[in-house]
Formats: C-alpha cells, structure tokens, sequence
C-alpha cells in the first residue's frame, strides 16, 4: 500500500507539492514496522484477500474494479449502517452534486455501506510498539514462497516487464517486489467491502489518534475517489473489495492514486487493476516514473561507520532523504567504496534496527527514496529491493 510521509521527516520542498497532495493521511504504517501486529504480510492484514473478478459487463472508460470472491463473508457483515452518522446523507448529496454524480445513485450506495469497527480499530497505532527489527521483518518477505510466486509471476510477464522497463525505465525487478511485497503477486488483495472500509475512515476515524481531523478528511476525498472511479467505470461499489485502509489490487492503490497514475497496460480501454497484472506492472512502474526514478542508478551502497570517528547525529537528521554529496557524506565519517564514491547524486545514511543487536547501515540514492514514496519506510523500501534481487537471481537461473 501507498503511504503518507511521517509528519516528523522532513521533504524537500521539491516533493512537498507532489507527495503531500497526492498521499497526505494515507493508511497507517504501524504494522508495517511492527512484526508482531502485522500478518504473514502487509496483503494479510484485514486489508488484502481477494483474487481478480470477472470483468464488468459495462465497458469502463476509465477504471475497472473486480467482482468480490464467491462465498466469502465480507468484514462488513459485522458492522452497523454508516449512515446513521448525523452527516452522511447531507455529504453524499453534496457530494453527488459537486461531482456530478447521479444523486440517488449516490445515495443507495452509501446507504447500503457499513460502519466497521475493525477498521477503526486497525488504524490507531499498537498500544505496546515493538521494537523494530529489519531481520524479523525481512523474514515475512523473503522466503522461498514468494521468492518462487516471483519467478513464476516474472516468467509468465516477461514481454509486459521488460515493455514497462523500455517505457518507463524502472527495473523489472523493482515491479517485481512492489507486487510481491503487496499482495503476494495478487494473492491477497483484500477481503473489505472499500465502500465500508473508506466510509468508516471518512466518518468514524478514531479522535483518539492525534491526527484524526486530517486523516478523515482525507478518506473522505478517497471516499469521492472511490465513487467517481466506479461511476465511470460501470462497476458495483458494493462488490469492491480492498484493504481495510481502501487500497486496491495488485498495487495497493489508493483510488486517488488509481485516478492519477493507473495505466491501461494491457491496451484493452479499461484499466484493472485486479484481474490484469499488465495494468498493474504498467501502473507501478508508472507511478515511479512519477516520482522521479532514475535509470541506471543503484538503490543503496555498502558504507562503513567508524564509532567515535562518525557523526551519526549529523548523518541521521534528514532521516531517509537524500541530502548529502559523496564528500560531505564522507566527511562526516561515513566511508564509501568502489561506484559509491562517483555516485553523481546525493545520499542518505539509511539506520535499520534490529532489536536488542546493532542496527544494519546503507547508504540510500534517490532511487531508494523513490520507493519510499510507496511506503514511507527504509525497512519497505529494503525488502521490495532484496526481494527484487532474490526473484531476479532466480529467474536468471531458470531454464
């Protein structure tokens, strides 16, 4: 899933515009950097479980959502109707009007959605964090099941991997990960019904988290998101299933994200997000063209830090954005090595903890920032890239 960055790390005003607009009080990434909340994955948090659907019998023009898997009880089956909320009824006739929605259209379908107090629940930050810990993390992703649902994933899209590198200029590799890293290749991309899960966010989010006036507004923008997509597209709101933040398909997008940067990979004139892994492979490496990948250039280097001879307070303050050339970052006591040291770019002293054991270093590009603008997490953006490497090893060794 795409996330926001954290209010406490700071961007450079070239990113302030872009990143902020497009993904300001996005989900919550708690459980990302926290193994003991999350899931067997991030797709496995009450956010992800659903196979690609069968294509809607209206052709969409713009974007496309899957029917929900047969014979599943959905979280909203739990939950209490959204509009008993004072509110809901006068936004969704505002709403309809000033998108140019069909009012009673609009109306039925968020009548017809639920409050879940799962969801309110699974976006307010563990009571008792657990120290991070990149060797525990990093267990849940690389591991010989999905490193081998990579390589089956990368065989059977060879053509549209290397058509979306050629196009966009992103690695193979780097789509590779996203996906798997998301949703196990679309194994898990969820079991919410996205009207109730982004309904809940947009009129139920919890005032205990001290952000909650910013975050509900937001999902009430992706609540509108939501409606829009699917009145264009001719699919059933009511049959849309996500994670329980409202992320969709293959990539976890957010519908505002879907909007702006989904592609119809496949040339087919609709895009889905769901049942065609070619929109989705175009689609990501769509968004980080977006977000300024560049070709060519590493994701990380080795570098080594000298206790008493480096200053970490220094190296540390920008937190994940790159911000120092080869020689300030050298001169503060960071050595580099071999390609690291012409590096044309700026740099960023990436810190992994592993618990109680001495955090892990690397020295960050501009490409590892770039895929933290889809997680707002260095631990993310490190196994997107090992597994990455991992699938690709692989598939370089297959017959």
């Amino acid at each position: 899933m795409i996330f926001p960055p954290h209010p406490s790390r700071r961007l450079a005003p070239r990113h302030l515009n872009t990143v902020c607009a497009a993904l300001l009080g996005l989900a919550l990434s708690w459980t990302w950097l926290n193994p003991a909340q999350a899931q067997d994955t991030p797709a496995k948090q009450p956010k992800h479980a659903q196979h690609a659907g069968k294509k809607a019998k209206k052709k969409p023009t713009n974007a496309r959502a899957a029917r929900p898997p047969l014979g599943k009880k959905t979280a909203s089956a739990r939950g209490t109707p959204l509009n008993q909320h004072p509110e809901v009824a006068l936004w969704a006739q505002e709403a309809a009007h000033r998108l140019q929605l069909d009012p009673a259209w609009v109306q039925k379908t968020i009548a017809q959605a639920q409050r879940l107090p799962a969801v309110e629940k699974l976006v307010l930050p563990p009571a008792s964090p657990v120290a991070k810990d990149w060797s525990a993390y990093r267990a849940r992703f690389i591991e010989p099941v999905r490193i081998q649902a990579g390589v089956r994933f990368w065989l059977q899209h060879r053509a549209t991997l290397e058509r979306a590198e050629r196009e966009y200029g992103v690695p193979a590799s780097i789509v590779v990960g996203i996906i798997g890293v998301e949703t196990l290749y679309g194994q898990n991309t969820g079991n919410f019904r996205t009207v109730d899960a982004l309904g809940t966010l947009a009129f139920h989010f919890p005032q205990a988290h001290p952000r909650a006036a910013e975050r509900q507004a937001f999902f009430r923008s992706e609540l509108e998101q939501f409606l829009q997509l699917t009145s264009r597209s001719g699919a059933d709101p009511l049959a849309i299933r996500g994670s329980y933040a409202g992320a969709l398909g293959l990539p976890q997008f957010m519908p505002s994200i879907w909007a702006k940067f989904a592609v119809d990979f496949d040339g087919d004139g609709r895009i889905d997000l769901f049942g065609s892994p070619q929109d989705a492979i175009g689609s990501v490496a769509n968004y980080f063209r977006a977000f300024q990948w560049r070709p060519g250039m590493p994701t990380h280097y080795p570098v080594t830090l000298t206790p008493g001879q480096t200053d970490m307070d220094s190296l540390l303050a920008p937190d994940i954005l790159p911000t120092f050339s080869v020689a300030s970052f050298v001169g503060q006591g960071a050595a580099l090595e071999g390609a690291a040291l012409t590096h044309p770019g700026p740099l960023a002293l990436i810190e992994l903890r592993n618990g109680s054991n001495a955090p892990s270093y690397v020295a960050g590009t501009e490409n590892f920032y770039a895929i933290t603008r889809y997680n707002w997490s260095s631990y993310y953006a490190m196994a997107v890239i090992e597994l990455a490497e991992a699938v690709a090893r692989e598939v370089k060794s297959a017959p």
